[in-house]
Formats: C-alpha cells, structure tokens, sequence
C-alpha cells in the first residue's frame, strides 16, 4: 500500500511564523535523516489529519513529495494541541533502501471467534501486545502482523515466538526473552450462595455507613430535650433562688 502526501520548504522558522502557519491551516514540520540536511516543511493540516487518522499511515514508507521533489520517508512523530483538534508540529525520517529501520507496526488478531478457549470454554482473549518493534529494511516493512489465535486454548498463552514474522522482519526483544502476546483467560462465574454472601456483606455495611430512621429519631428527641430544658423560663431564678436559700439556712446555724 502507497502512501502519498505533499509538503511545501518552509521559508520562515520561529514561535510567531508558526502560529501564522496554522491560522493559516498549515502544519510545520521538520524532515530529516539519510545523511541530508534537516529540511523545514509545511504541510495542509486538513489533509494531514484525516491521514493520521489510518493505521497505516504510522507504520507505512511513505512516498513524500516536497515541492516537486520526491523522497521516502517515516512518520516519527507529531504533535497535538492539549485540547483542540489541532495538530501543532509533525517530524518525518528520510529512509535509505540500504539501512535497516526501526518501526512499531501494529498487531491484528484474527480467529478469536473459533479459538477453542472462546468458542467452547467461553474464555475472553487478552491482548497483552497491541504493537511490535521490528527492524527491517524498508521494502521489507509490514503494513501490520497477523496473529492467528485459531488454535489458542483456555489458560493458555501465546509467545513472540509462535508469531509467524514476514521475510526480512526481525522482532526487537531483549535477549532471551519471549514476552506474551496474548492469553485467554475465563471469566469467574460466581454461584448463587457467593452472589448471596457479597449482596449481604454488601448490606451490611451499607446499615453500619448510613444511620436507620429510628437511631436518627431517637438523637434527634435527646437533642431537643436538651434544648427544652435550657429554654424553660424560670430555671435561671430557680437556680439562683436555690442559692438564697442556703446562704439563709448558713445564717440560721451561725
């Protein structure tokens, strides 16, 4: 699959003529590598977006046209505005035919649906890897690897090393590793007395976190009881009546 996208020489360079590049519905970017000089570029951002929006646009050569100049070239990086759809800057590598490249190229599981781990054991598949970095010449770069889960059991896993890689492709690993791709596990089904433990448990600590009707009443007849008792007229004299008295009684006995 060819991939084509045009670019402009970018002229001017800096914070302020890229900001007018975007008002413009411009994208700078840089293009690089192959033992060249870095190349500024601008590229039409309506057609860049809608690029980067396909899987293999990230993972194909790309057959770039700079003003009238043609080169392949990567999709190293780009960059996005924080929270408008706006695409801020964009990098691209130059290839050369006769050096290896280093690329992430996406993975497609096929035949999950007759898996027997899914299809009879009603496992559900996990996908431990969802890319895979390869080196490889760049005529030999794949668009995307197949992972064939066909023959994947329950409680199984499936290894680097069972993937079938294309010709000329070799797979990025530390050395002695062989990291899961994928595994089928089968969900826990719980039994009507589990079901009916946690839905107690459940219960119980929903009464202990939020106070029943009766205990709300019962506080609420205790604090206004204490607010009648501090409110009834009378009960400061008596108070202080009360202690009239006794100095009196105190009198008497002198």
């Amino acid at each position: 699959m060819k991939i084509e996208i045009k670019a402009d020489k970018r002229s001017v360079q800096g914070t302020g003529a890229s900001r007018r590049l975007r008002r413009e519905s411009k994208v700078p970017g840089i293009l690089y590598g192959a033992g060249k000089d870095a190349l500024p570029i601008e590229l039409d951002h309506k057609d860049l977006w809608f690029k980067l929006k396909t899987e293999a646009f990230h993972a194909s050569i790309l057959d770039m046209d700079v003003a009238g100049e043609k080169t392949q070239a990567l999709l190293r990086d780009y960059q996005m505005h924080p929270f408008r759809p706006l695409i801020l800057h964009v990098d691209f590598q130059r290839v050369a035919a006769d050096k290896k490249i280093h690329m992430s190229v996406p993975l497609h599981f096929v035949n999950a649906d007759v898996s027997p781990g899914v299809k009879i054991a009603g496992g559900l598949v996990e996908h431990v890897m969802k890319e895979l970095e390869v080196t490889c010449l760049p005529k030999d770069l794949p668009e995307f690897i197949e992972v064939d889960l066909a023959n994947l059991q329950a409680g199984h896993s499936l290894h680097l090393s069972s993937l079938q890689l294309p010709p000329g492709v070799e797979a990025i690993v530390a050395k002695g590793e062989d990291p899961t791709v994928a595994t089928i596990v089968i969900p826990k089904v719980l039994t009507a007395e589990e079901e009916a433990a946690e839905a107690a448990a459940t219960a119980v600590v929903s009464a202990a976190d939020v106070p029943t009707t009766a205990q709300k009443t019962k506080e609420e007849e205790a604090a206004e009881a204490a607010a009648a008792a501090a409110a009834a007229p009378g009960a400061g004299k008596e108070a202080k009546g009360g202690g009239k008295e006794e100095k009196k009684e105190g009198k008497e006995k002198k």
